[in-house]
């Protein structure tokens, strides 16, 4: 697939150093048409499945394809209804390849999907995956994670720094495939992009070990295919325990 100009591109997903398997999955596509492509836009999407080498990886695959089919192809033009709706159908593939095939049961994914459109940004978000906004030297994380140790962050029961080293905090609250209502996370509005903007979407075996001010760091100061090949070199340094699978895409020009 040939990407059109106005942004720099990268991804890489690595087995990490002590899974046998890879069970994330991620995706990057544009329509052909230009038709099609000034409705839809851009579509970025990371997703780290659970529920053993096979399930994890079947669940993040479905999530993935499904999220991308069911957005290319939803009639409406608006951008955050078509990814509710691509969501929707990923929660389903799933729940129905577990009724088909029941000793997958239990294996969900999470799933983060970046919609890139004529200068705004919308996303849909469901478990621990990550979203974040590089801009003017700062770092934001636009996702808010599904997991039993963030509920008790919030909450204020523990302290980030208890959180980090917790040993519940790969436990989710949410993802696909779980139950038959997910709730998938959606901004109230589109996000303006500017030129220079830096979009970084992740998994948690990158995120779990490096922290936001490396990622900015990283991500700010070489160019997107450095910047992953450096960040995934950084978390297997650090005993690399899980998959680790990044998107960054840089805004050349709107």
């Amino acid at each position: 697939m040939e990407i059109r100009p106005g942004i720099e591109l990268a991804n890489l997903s690595d087995v990490g150093c002590e899974r046998s398997e890879n069970e994330d999955y991620y995706s990057y596509a544009e329509p052909e048409g230009e038709d099609e492509f000034e409705k839809r836009g851009r579509l970025a999407v990371v997703a780290d499945g659970m529920g053993g080498h096979e399930g994890g990886q079947i669940a993040s695959g479905l999530a993935v394809d499904f999220v991308r089919q069911t957005y290319f192809s939803f009639p409406s033009d608006d951008p955050q209804q078509a990814l509710l709706e691509a969501f929707r159908s990923a929660q389903e593939a799933i729940q129905e390849w577990v009724g088909k095939y029941p000793e997958f049961r239990g294996m969900g994914t999470t799933c983060t999907a970046a919609v890139l459109r004529d200068g705004e940004l919308y996303y849909g978000h469901v478990g621990d995956s990550r979203l974040y906004l590089l801009r003017d030297s700062c770092i934001s994380r636009l996702t808010r994670d599904h997991s039993f140790v963030n509920r008790l962050l919030e909450q204020g029961l523990i302290t980030p720094e208890q959180a980090a080293v917790h040993p519940e905090r790969n436990v989710l609250t949410a993802a696909l495939g779980m139950d038959s209502q997910v709730p998938v996370d959606l901004p109230e509005t589109y996000i303006p992009l500017r030129p220079a903007d830096i979009l970084l979407l992740c998994t948690d075996g990158l995120h779990g070990l490096v922290n936001d001010d490396e990622l900015l760091k990283v991500a700010s100061h070489y160019p997107p295919r450095d910047a992953c090949r450096a960040l995934v070199e950084m978390a297997k340094k650090r005993g690399g325990p899980d998959n680790i699978t990044l998107q960054i895409i840089r805004i050349a020009s709107l």
